[in-house]
């Protein structure tokens, strides 16, 4: 009797006594987790992050709108997203748009609401990789994304209301893998100009656009070493001597031996942990 009583007078543990919070996700194939062969994930930084915010006091429920294979401007216009291209376990939306059944679900539930996070606009400069002038490609497709994510954060604020944390992210620069393809000087003058694109075009015009919306940024393209000096070389089998942002790519993503621009799990845990660290702390 006396272990009984004393078993029902231990402390619940953190997550028991935390009241449980919606995370709400929207956003492509980053959202959704997206690796090659298998397709949607568990491994992507959406379903990584509530595990890894129980160390700042949230006990987070995902609910997720990612859809696979969006653009910035097909999260506000199109409607309904392919099944096989939801995050696993999302409720579809068939008859609305990514942007209004997120925001629809957050006034609904307005105070249950933690966290929103946005991984949009890389599709829109996917094309680029093989167009004939990158940069060109680039600098019309970021015209695109500064309207479109400008317009959707500030939606996202008007629904969630002033005090809700809202974090837009960017990408891995996995193209800078192009540096180990076959194709000798294209392969490289393509990675260093994927350098230039992220570092003075895509990332500042997403910043922009989420702080507009008084959310935060974070950048994963330079946290991940994307801007290091490509004169600096290590070995990496089995590419042999390559820059080491090169290298940080081939290790994180799935461009190097695939061809493929997104993250391996550890590369998605990255992700999670810098959003993580956006949370305000509550214990």
């Amino acid at each position: 009797m006396i272990t009984l009583l004393a078993a029902l007078t231990v402390a619940p543990t953190a997550s028991a006594a935390t009241p449980k919070k919606f995370y709400v996700s929207l956003g492509d194939s980053y959202a959704v987790g997206f690796q090659p062969v298998v397709g949607s994930t568990r491994n992507g930084f959406v379903d990584q992050l509530p595990g890894l915010a129980k160390s700042r006091g949230y006990n987070l429920k995902v609910v997720n709108f990612g859809c696979a294979g969006a653009s910035s401007e097909a999260m506000m216009e199109q409607v309904g997203c392919n099944k096989a291209a939801l995050g696993l376990g999302a409720t579809p939306y068939p008859k609305q748009t990514q942007l209004a059944a997120a925001t629809k679900f957050i006034k609904a539930n307005r105070s249950k609401v933690a966290l929103i996070t946005v991984a949009i606009g890389g599709h829109d400069v996917t094309s680029c990789v093989s167009a004939a002038d990158t940069i060109g490609c680039v600098i019309a497709a970021t015209a695109a994304i500064s309207t479109n994510v400008t317009a959707a954060a500030k939606a996202l604020r008007a629904a969630a209301g002033p005090k809700t944390k809202i974090v837009g992210t960017t990408y891995f620069d996995s193209v800078l893998g192009a540096w180990v393809k076959p194709g000798g000087a294209g392969g490289k003058s393509l990675a260093e100009l994927s350098v230039v694109a992220f570092q003075s075009l895509i990332n500042p015009a997403l910043k922009k656009a989420y702080v507009s919306s008084k959310s935060s940024f974070v950048d994963v393209t330079a946290a991940t070493g994307a801007y290091g000096d490509l004169k600096v070389f290590e070995n990496l089998a089995p590419y042999g001597l390559i820059p080491k942002p090169v290298a940080d790519m081939c290790r994180l993503s799935y461009y190097c031996d695939k061809g493929d621009i997104h993250p391996r799990t550890s590369g998605y845990k990255i992700m999670s942990k810098m959003i993580v660290a956006e949370l305000p702390r509550l214990k």
